[in-house]
């Protein structure tokens, strides 16, 4: 019997409020895909669930499993502990399920650090401009203009690590956004040359966004 054929990682990063969440979503809608569910420290929102969209743990949980060396990934974000279980991500590859990622920078240089024996495809997010990532972090914060702003004073920060991977798309269409996305990632499953993308056009919106 011939054995079962390895899962890849997908990571998508992007600052906050730039759509990534909605991305994966989309994404683990597709055969064999399935989000890595991240532990993290922070409170819940409102629609979020234990379990489906995050593991909420306490702070003197995540440390334990720190120490245990239990994440593949973790990282620090705005005074909040987010990390991937190690054990859940490899199991869901070893049984052929390509697991997607939506982790910041940090956590994407950690995995890649660590020199795993599956493929690995990294996509960076960027918003349509900064007004539009502010309505949309208003939006998601529930009007707490505090915090969309502190937010809003990492971005620049965030968004000059787009050149750490393999593909930037700027998503000002979810659909269309979606599909470029999924042509990347069948391009690089298939070992076909990496897809071309317009670099100049994504510096431009760097500086735009940034300015």
């Amino acid at each position: 019997m011939a054995e079962k054929k390895a899962g890849i990682i997908v990571i998508l990063s992007s600052p906050s409020g730039a759509g990534k969440t909605t991305l994966v979503k989309k994404i683990s809608s597709r055969k064999k895909y399935k989000i890595s569910i991240s532990h993290t420290t922070r409170k819940p929102r409102s629609t979020e669930k234990n379990g489906r969209d995050y593991f909420f743990i306490k702070n003197k949980e995540f440390k334990k499993l720190i120490k245990d060396r239990k994440f593949l990934e973790y990282a620090k974000v705005f005074n909040n502990y987010y990390g991937s279980l190690k054990e859940n991500v490899i199991n869901k590859l070893k049984n052929g399920e390509n697991v997607i990622f939506d982790i910041d920078w940090q956590g994407t240089r950690q995995i890649r650090n660590k020199k795993l024996k599956y493929q690995i495809i990294t996509i960076f997010i960027l918003p349509p401009s900064k007004k539009e990532l502010f309505k949309r972090l208003l939006k998601r914060e529930k009007k707490d203009e505090k915090i969309a702003k502190e937010r809003m004073k990492q971005f620049k920060d965030d968004i000059m690590y787009w050149k750490d991977y393999d593909f930037t798309v700027i998503n000002d269409n979810v659909e269309k956004c979606y599909k470029s996305i999924i042509s990347f990632i069948n391009l690089q499953m298939k070992k076909k040359s990496t897809l071309l993308y317009d670099k100049k056009l994504i510096k431009n919106h760097i500086h735009y966004l940034i300015n």
